[in-house]
């Protein structure tokens, strides 16, 4: 696993990064011709990376075939996959071992009895769309193909550890956090095995108990409670990480955690007890030169330049990031809301009610939890975006995701980012009210093409809570914005794509967002420009979102320095 800290000490890991040998498979047959035992052919590409990155590919959709040699050791094996867009089916010596739904979701695959010696992997990525697809082909960004993020080889041994949850209770001043330990076991040997295992949190050990696991198989295992005594608190401004160190007799976990609560109280976001405004941007993990295989120098510099704008979070925007982003996230202090790619008007309302998609978002919230779950900076859970939630077919999806995200996501806030703030019946699933809208952009019914119009809609809104008795929650403008084609400028404000436009319609919505007494944050559309589908035909020109407040390359357009001066006045940087 790519982290800014090591995982493993015992256990020996192979990466499978690099050059791999790689076909096209523009009919999908490659299977029928026996490719799954080895490539005829090939170019060499990098993995990870994008597909639609090199060139003649640019618009491919289909099927593309990957092959890796390796050698190991052999025994069991856990072939570790970050990201592999949309449909990955895998193959070790010609043999399937598995397959796994969801572009940007981790997932593992163990085989034993593997021989001591060299091994061939196939892979075969699938970003097709079809009725079932998650996300549908409707989408606002660029649906890449390919292995776009890191390749592993685990070498099991004995009892190994798959996962570690730390879940833990603070008291009412946070001082002392009682906590316990959400195991899952593996026996990587034939035979069952009694082992030692030890969970250390800082210089503390909460857990050492034998146990035993029957061969190949796994074992879940919740541990009693243990008091901490004088934590120090994770915070925005006290980030403070301790490590957790997991180990049997044959294996070894390292994972970092952070002791900090969120709650919703009277209107107001409280994280450990005080009262925080919200002040973010939207961020695509996307770059039109590496698509979705966005290198780690790159989140840095990201990262840089929004702590540099006054940002105390990023919405991951519309899709789980990477691990070693969050990990940045976790030592800087910077708060996260992450969501499954279940966006917009691209799912109709027959694909709402389809139980093939609604399953696959469910999988994708329980892969999202697994494996995200002891990052501090995780704040918010987002079920959805934009889908059509004035309908009550949407219910049935929404209340099954937000009790799955409450029941196993930890001390996180739930929530959907809507677009009907009027009429949307589904708020009652919301720890937060999120609402994404577009006046000065894109025109309503009760739009005069006006910036005033927002002064107006904070008002309606009011109302509007009032009535359906959500007035007790806060509420997030999660989106909001205009589109500035970079270098596009205009000695009058008003004219739409200039940059000085963009600055004049969001210094106007921060500065009524902020004085507005039920707002608690904002999330600018968005940090910076992101390539988009062709199926996006309206207002994208050059086939980008040029919502962004960087361009692609992340240039600052004006509103970014209007940004930071404001950002930075209310956080009183």
């Amino acid at each position: 696993m790519k982290r800014l800290f090591q995982n493993h000490f015992k256990r020996s890991v192979i990466p499978l990064s690099g050059a791999w040998k790689f076909l096209i498979d523009a009919e999908c047959c490659g299977e029928e011709k026996g490719w799954q035992n080895g490539l005829p052919l090939g170019d060499t590409v990098i993995v990870p990376s994008a597909w639609n990155n090199e060139l003649g590919l640019l618009n491919f959709e289909g099927c593309g075939w990957y092959e890796r040699k390796f050698f190991t050791q052999g025994g069991t094996l856990s072939f570790e996959f970050e990201s592999v867009m949309t449909l990955a089916t895998v193959w070790l010596d010609g043999k399937k071992i598995g397959e796994h739904y969801g572009a940007f979701t981790q997932f593992e695959l163990i085989v034993n009895d593997v021989t001591c010696g060299e091994h061939t992997l196939i892979v075969r990525a699938d970003n097709r769309f079809d009725k079932n697809s998650f996300p549908q082909r409707h989408t606002d960004w660029f649906n890449y193909g390919g292995i776009a993020r890191d390749v592993y080889a685990h070498e099991l041994k004995g009892i190994s550890i798959l996962k570690n949850h730390i879940a833990y209770e603070l008291d009412q001043n946070l001082t002392k956090a009682t906590v316990n330990s959400l195991l899952e076991l593996y026996n990587a040997n034939a035979e069952t095995i009694t082992s030692p295992v030890c969970v250390k949190v800082g210089d503390t050990v909460i857990y050492n108990e034998s146990v035993t696991v029957e061969g190949y198989s796994k074992l879940s295992l919740e541990t009693p409670a243990v008091a901490l005594e004088n934590i120090k608190i994770w915070d925005t401004d006290a980030p403070n990480l301790y490590t957790v160190v997991t180990t049997t007799d044959t294996d070894d976990y390292v994972d970092k955690i952070g002791f900090r609560r969120i709650e919703v109280k009277d209107r107001d976001i409280l994280l450990n007890n005080r009262s925080i405004e919200l002040l973010g941007v939207n961020r695509h993990d996307e770059h039109p030169d590496w698509g979705f295989a966005f290198p780690a120098k790159l989140m840095k510099k990201d990262l840089d330049l929004i702590c540099d704008m006054g940002c105390n979070t990023i919405r991951g925007s519309h899709y789980p990031n990477s691990q070693i982003f969050l990990d940045m996230l976790d030592e800087r202090g910077i708060l996260f809301w992450s969501e499954i790619p279940m966006w917009g008007c691209g799912f109709s309302w027959e694909a709402l009610q389809n139980p093939v998609i609604i399953e696959r978002g469910l999988n994708m919230h329980k892969e999202m939890t697994r494996y995200y779950y002891n990052h501090p900076s995780i704040i918010i859970w987002g079920m959805h975006n934009e889908i059509d939630t004035s309908q009550k077919f949407t219910l049935p999806l929404t209340e099954q995701y937000y009790k799955h995200l409450k029941e196993f996501g930890g001390n996180r806030l739930v929530t959907h980012a809507s677009n009907h703030p009027y009429n949307d019946v589904c708020m009652g699933y919301n720890d937060i009210i999120c609402i994404n809208y577009y006046y000065g952009w894109y025109n309503y019914g009760d739009s005069t093409g006006k910036l005033t119009d927002w002064d107006m809609f904070v008002e309606k809104f009011r109302e509007r809570a009032k009535e359906m008795g959500w007035d007790n929650k806060p509420v997030i403008m999660s989106e909001f914005g205009a589109a500035a084609l970079a270098g596009f400028h205009s000695p009058f404000d008003s004219v739409r794509w200039s940059e000085e436009y963009q600055r004049e319609l969001l210094e106007h919505c921060l500065e009524l967002f902020h004085k507005t007494d039920y707002m608690r944050g904002t999330y600018i559309w968005q940090f910076c420009n992101i390539r988009t589908s062709p199926s996006m035909d309206i207002n994208r020109a050059r086939y980008f979102n040029n919502k962004g407040i960087l361009d692609e390359y992340r240039n600052p357009k004006a509103s970014y320095f209007k940004v930071k001066e404001l950002y930075r006045r209310y956080s009183n940087k």
